[in-house]
């Protein structure tokens, strides 16, 4: 880390802008920072650690920042400029601090402000890095290496605290040290021992709990036998514990192969037992199947001759069937012809009833004649027909004329009402027209009205609507904010986890023999590993533009809200305060009337229009008055001549038609009647002369078949479905004699049927126990086979884990062991010390080593550091030690021991030396910059000349220190000197470069 220039504003004691080159202060290598006391020196060094990390040193926390004697418009701002990890950064801070309102009286709090950038030399310019307080300080952290608190004990030794490192406890210095040379890796190694311990201890119990389990199940395997040994008391991590699994395993096979042979020889023996009881059941099965069959055989004879007159019946009457097949033709003509007269007697019967009662009785012949003497009589009736046809022509003719006379009268009666109403009708058709015109007038005034309304209305709903967006706005610009919050917390928090674990992200770029990018060594002993919840470039980049879209939302969502309240103020001006509902009620009712005004006017052309049709039907209704008289007229002389021709008609029919006719339709009537019952009668008397014919010839065919009577041919007839019936019994009858007959034949069976009754149940219930003595036994020997296999698959699988078990548990000891040793609480480890304690003791040796040489000088020769393993009081753990050696007395005794000026010269020894250790590690923090903060005033002047030339010294390593002190001698003995100035209203600052003093 290098300064190179700081401007403090309003700062402090400094009321305005003050500007400090540490680049020309450091160009000598020392430089002294004086001024009276109060005058303002620590403010600069305050000023230096606030831009760093927003806060003073810890004895000054609280201090008031801001100048009391700045203008009020002048902010408090601290900017510096430094190179830190070969980057060149720009900070500037300013804190929590009153100002002026900008409008009206009194002050406001303007909240703290942080910014960092980044010199680019490609562009020539400062690029914007961060303005997060949070970020900027995890950043310079990272960086320096350090905390603030560190940071004020290695680089920024402020007035006091000169010795606190020096007597600092071993744990204070483990915190510091191991920030400055990043040993977290070798805390990081111990860690993954005891892990990889833990890790192994569960791998060789979970083997250990694997061959418990095992040997359980060797045990429900084996089952409980008299003589069998019980399974030992075992637990995870016993001694021997697979030796003695595997040895009652052994014992527990031998028992189940001996048990297995005897089920073996017991399950033969019921095989055997088995075979015979089948034989046995089987013989007696046969033998009661053969004594069933004959039985039933004989009781199947004895049905046979039961139904034996049954079957001679289905014969006969088959017999008799084929017969009346014979008959069948004679007896279907038979049918057909008494079908046939019976219809022609009831159609003579239906004619003759239709017919006068003269006639009924009537013969065919008399009722041909009377037929033939009508037909006569229709001819001479022709014009008769002629004349009635022209009769009914008038009367149609004249029936409509009334109709007509009828229809003309109503109508003249409705157009005498109308014509008197006429003057009525035309003045309410002019009042229409009048009122139209009236409201054509109305509407246009209606229509500006009803316009502005709407307009108003528009703008109350657009008002309502904008308040629902300005609401809705608001709260995604809450909801946004909080996102990006969230977003930005979270860019952080990963940004800070990357930053912690960023060495196992660069170990991860190292290939073997590549230059390491931080140390250059091409030798990568122990690369650091990612710890748990490690986040790398991506996921930081990621969440990195997750916080700029968040902003950007963020953004929209505030133009959006500036964009709705800006139209909201003009829709207010525009709705006034009136409320929507009214407005709708208000709208709704000038609507209304403005419709009804202009329905009205609209209403003008239809209004002349009807008045144009009134005048038009009023001039036809005259004219048809006109028409109607006209036709009376007409109608009444065509009714005259029609009544006459209506009489002359009515004469000449009457001489025509004969007596007892009143018209042609009568005569043409009975004529009809008379042939058709004449055609009936002759039709009957032939169909019962056919009749006859077929009934003698059916008697005759059948009394040759061998029936008595026709009636008995036709009874002995059968159906072809009772015919296949009776077909199909005999030839059952017969097929079950035949099966009888062999039954009772069959040698087998008749020697059975004399053979004592077969017992197969009792045989059967012989197998059945055979059965069960049969199943045990296998049941038996199936379970020794099968505990016999399984006790040999888990006796296998005990073996192979135990041999698998063997290597792990010297891996798990000698992981144990490295662990306990690391840890510091192995047996082995007398210091107890833990690794990264040794690595830390070790760099602090290199430390004491460093500082023993410029204390060496100091002293004079007197003094030197020297680290010691020692433990503190006896107990507790060791490494972090320190003692002073007095070369005059030859003992090492505690540093609390030295004097105010040796402490002040030893601590100032120990910190350059630690810078020196620092700066040589590497991959370590580079500390080019240095403070000193008062002690001066204790030292002697041949001490002081000590002290100063070793100071002087470090510019050889490119090292500036800067001293803090009002001693008036070291005015003389630093020729770079930054001198503040204390006035009344405020102190300033003034570069000032002097001859030295000549050194002693």
């Amino acid at each position: 880390m290098r300064l190179h220039r700081m401007t403090v504003t309003a700062f402090g004691p400094f009321p305005g802008t003050a500007t400090v080159d540490f680049d020309e202060l450091s160009a000598a290598g020392l430089f002294l920072l004086h001024g009276p006391t109060g005058a303002g020196k620590s403010s600069v060094l305050d000023a230096v650690c606030y831009a760093l990390y927003g806060g003073v040193p810890g004895a000054r926390q609280g201090m008031r920042l801001r100048s009391d004697h700045a203008d009020p418009h002048t902010p408090t701002e601290v900017e510096l400029e430094l190179t830190a990890g070969g980057r060149r950064l720009r900070l500037t801070r300013r804190p929590e601090q009153p100002r002026p309102k900008r409008r009206g009286t009194g002050t406001t709090v303007e909240k703290a402000f942080a910014a960092m950038s980044e010199y680019r030399a490609d562009s020539g310019g400062w690029k914007g890095l961060s303005r997060s307080h949070q970020e900027i300080g995890e950043e310079v952290t990272q960086l320096l290496g350090m905390n603030r608190e560190q940071f004020c004990q290695v680089v920024l030794l402020p007035q006091g605290d000169f010795a606190r490192f020096l007597r600092a406890d071993a744990g204070e210095r483990a915190v510091l040290l191991g920030r400055l040379f990043d040993t977290g890796r070798f805390a990081a190694a111990e860690e993954w021992l005891a892990e990889q311990r833990r890790l192994g201890e569960m791998r060789v119990r979970g083997h250990d709990e694997h061959l418990i389990a095992l040997a359980h199940r060797m045990q429900q395997a084996a089952g409980a036998t008299e003589d069998g040994q019980p399974l030992p008391q075992i637990a995870p991590g016993d001694p021997g514990l697979a030796e003695r699994i595997l040895e009652w395993a052994a014992v527990a096979r031998a028992d189940a192969r001996e048990q297995a042979d005897i089920t073996r020889l017991a399950l033969a023996t019921a095989e055997a037992g088995h075979r015979a009881a089948e034989r046995a059941l089987e013989q007696a099965v046969e033998t009661d199947r053969l004594q069933r069959r004959y039985a039933a055989a004989v009781a199947r004879a004895a049905a046979l001759d039961a139904h034996q007159q049954a079957h001679r019946e289905a014969q006969h009457a088959l017999e008799r069937a084929r017969a009346a097949d014979l008959v069948a033709p004679a007896l279907a003509v038979r049918d057909a012809a008494l079908r046939d007269h019976d219809a022609a007697r009831a159609a003579e019967h239906a004619a003759r009833e239709r017919l006068p009662d003269r006639w009924s009785g009537a013969d065919a012949e008399v009722l041909a004649e009377e037929a033939r003497r009508a037909g006569r009589d229709l001819g001479r009736l022709a014009a008769a027909r002629r004349a009635e046809q022209r009769a009914a022509e008038l009367v149609r003719e004249r029936d409509a004329l009334g109709r007509e006379a009828a229809a003309d009268e109503a109508a003249g009666r409705g157009t005498a009402a109308r014509q008197a109403e006429w003057e009525a009708v035309r003045a309410a058709h002019q009042r229409r027209i009048d009122a139209a015109h009236r409201a054509a007038t109305r509407t246009e005034q209606l229509a500006a009205a009803l316009e502005v309304t709407r307009e108003r209305l528009e703008a109350a709903r657009l008002r309502d609507t904008l308040a629902d967006e300005e609401r809705a706005a608001a709260r995604r610009l809450l909801h946004s904010r909080e996102a990006a919050a969230i977003a930005h917390e979270r860019w952080l928090e990963l940004k800070e986890r990357r930053l912690r674990g960023i060495a196992a992200e660069l170990a991860a770029e190292l290939k073997e023999g590549g230059p390491c990018a931080v140390c250059g060594s091409t030798d990568h002993p122990a690369p650091a590993l990612p710890g748990a919840g490690h986040v790398d470039r991506t996921a930081e980049e990621a969440a990195h533009a997750a916080h700029r879209a968040a902003e950007a939302t963020r953004e929209r969502a505030d133009a959006q809200l500036h964009t709705v309240r800006e139209r909201l103020a003009a829709a207010r001006a525009a709705a006034g305060d009136r409320d929507t509902d009214a407005l709708v009620v208000e709208l709704d009712d000038a609507r209304r009337v403005h419709a009804a005004v202009r329905d009205e006017a609209d209403d003008l052309p239809a209004a002349r229009e009807q008045l144009e049709h009134a005048e038009r039907e009023h001039a036809a209704r005259l004219d048809e008055q006109q028409r109607v008289r006209s036709r009376a007229a007409a109608r009444a002389a065509r009714r005259d001549a029609l009544e006459r021709e209506l009489a002359s008609l009515s004469a000449d029919m009457a001489e025509v038609l004969p007596d007892g006719a009143t018209d042609v339709a009568e005569v043409e009537q009975q004529a009809r009647l008379l042939a058709e019952a004449a055609d009936a009668a002759r039709a009957a008397t032939a169909t019962a002369q056919r009749l006859a014919q077929a009934e003698a010839r059916l008697a005759e065919t059948a009394r040759r078949e061998g029936f008595a009577t026709p009636r008995e041919a036709a009874d002995a007839m059968l159906d072809e479905d009772t015919r296949q019936e009776l077909r199909e019994r005999i030839e059952r009858q017969r097929a079950e004699q035949s099966a009888v007959a062999a039954e009772l034949a069959d040698e087998q069976a008749r020697a059975a049927a004399a053979a004592p009754p077969a017992a197969p149940d009792a045989r059967r219930a012989e197998l059945d126990a055979a059965t069960r003595l049969l199943t045990r036994a296998s049941a038996a020997d199936s379970a020794a086979r099968g505990r016999r296999a399984q006790l040999d698959r888990l006796s296998a699988e005990a073996a192979r884990r135990t041999a698998e078990l063997a290597p792990l548990r010297e891996e798990h000891a000698r992981m144990r062991q490295l662990s306990y040793l690391a840890a510091g609480t192995s047996s082995d480890n007398q210091l107890r010390m833990r690794l990264e304690s040794y690595v830390l003791a070790a760099r602090l040796e290199q430390v004491a080593a460093a500082a023993s040489i410029r204390l060496h000088r100091m002293s004079s020769g007197r003094y030197t550091l020297a680290h010691t393993d020692a433990r503190a009081g006896g107990r507790g753990r060791s490494g972090l030690g320190l003692q002073v050696v007095d070369a005059w007395t030859g003992t090492a005794r505690d540093t609390a021991t030295l004097s105010g000026g040796e402490t002040f010269f030893a601590s100032l020894a120990l910190a350059l030396g630690l810078a020196d250790v620092v700066t040589d590690e590497a991959g370590g923090v580079r500390l080019d910059t240095l403070f000193i903060d008062e002690g001066f005033g204790s030292l002697d002047d041949q001490t002081l000349d000590e002290v100063l030339d070793v100071l002087d010294q470090l510019r050889e390593r490119d090292r500036a220190v800067g001293i803090v002190s009002h001693v008036a001698d070291l005015r003389h003995r630093v020729p770079a000197q930054l001198q503040v100035v204390k006035e009344r209203d405020g102190s300033t600052v003034r570069h000032r470069t002097t001859v030295p003093w000549p050194t002693r």
